[in-house]
């Protein structure tokens, strides 16, 4: 029997449990662990990095300056025995310093690629709206093909791969807002928020004396990575809840609020992410609760608000709850 929202159902996954899955649990409660050591105070925004990472998605993180948003993305990236790329995006930066290029190597007569920042498997992108629009597109074949183009010649990037980003919604000096396909190739927005008195207190202990990310060692290696990512892939996700995503996201397309509706990557990207936060609770299959708790990360950043809607302070946050609350829940009837 499984339960939505207290509610108990006759709906259960068919498929087998999937073998390892508590393994996936104990790498993710290690590279949890790890990353609030440095980070106090904040398990939510820790564990949507850590789905985001297992759904093979791309994070974003919005928030205002000082919060902790680049340390978050550096301690995950820290706490795996990955490749880790830093780009600290300005107005000057290049698509060329992003992806490569090619040089001609004039003893061998040929051109040779040399690569990029982005070859990595984790790139933390720092300030990504402070680099130009032209050098923002140079990660969009990245972030959806996991590959690079140069001259005509695709180079594959290493997996796992994942991009998190930083950027400051209240700073608008010297910043490009990134348009809706940058947006949307990110898996999921999240604002970390000023921590409580009690965790800025212990946060002056951990981090005045010395950076916290001068002990931090590794806790998991990329080949730890790709199994749980092949793990996450098997969690059953029933038609049910599956025609609830859809539902979810095809309501943002029509509500009078917005004037740009969620598209089917967010689809994807949803039920993703909703295996993930699954697998990450040691469940085997995916329930409307796993899509409800992901619905604004994974969907208010893509969405537009109408000009009545903004006048009015309704935020894609609180259109995406509204959704939320008044679809209705699947009870589908199944095997007991």
């Amino acid at each position: 029997m499984t339960t939505y929202n207290g509610q108990t159902s006759t709906v259960r996954a068919e498929a087998p449990r999937p073998a390892g899955l508590h393994e996936l649990g104990a790498v993710a409660d290690r590279v949890r662990a790890s990353v609030e050591s440095v980070i106090d105070g904040k398990p939510e925004a820790v564990r949507i990095a850590l789905t985001v990472l297992l759904a093979e998605g791309h994070l974003l993180l919005e928030d205002v300056p000082g919060v902790g948003k680049t340390m978050l993305a550096k301690t995950l990236a820290r706490s795996l025995d990955c490749s880790v790329r830093r780009i600290q995006f300005t107005p000057d930066l290049l698509p060329s310093d992003v992806t490569g290029t090619s040089i001609f190597d004039q003893q061998r007569m040929d051109f040779e690629f040399r690569p990029g920042a982005i070859f990595a498997q984790i790139v933390v992108g720092d300030e990504i709206n402070r680099a130009s629009p032209k050098t923002q597109s140079a990660l969009l074949e990245s972030m959806e093909e996991r590959q690079v183009t140069i001259d005509g010649t695709s180079y594959e990037l290493p997996s796992p791969f994942m991009v998190i980003a930083t950027q400051n919604p209240v700073e608008m000096e010297g910043t490009y807002t990134l348009p809706e396909a940058q947006r949307d190739r990110f898996m999921a927005r999240i604002s970390i928020g000023y921590p409580s008195p009690e965790a800025e207190f212990a946060m002056l202990d951990h981090h005045a004396g010395a950076n916290p990310l001068d002990d931090l060692r590794p806790v998991a290696h990329a080949d730890d990575i790709l199994k749980l990512i092949d793990l996450v892939r098997t969690v059953h996700l029933a038609d049910p809840v599956r025609r609830y995503a859809v539902d979810l996201v095809a309501a943002t397309r029509n509500h009078p609020e917005l004037r740009l509706g969620a598209s089917p990557r967010a689809t994807l990207h949803l039920v993703r992410a909703a295996r993930a936060a699954a697998a990450l609770d040691g469940r085997e299959y995916v329930l409307p609760d796993d899509i409800q708790a992901l619905a604004v990360p994974v969907l208010a950043h893509r969405l537009l608000p109408t000009a009545e809607a903004q006048l009015g302070r309704r935020s894609a946050e609180q259109i995406v709850l509204d959704l939320v609350a008044r679809l209705p829940i699947p009870r589908p009837q199944g095997r007991g």
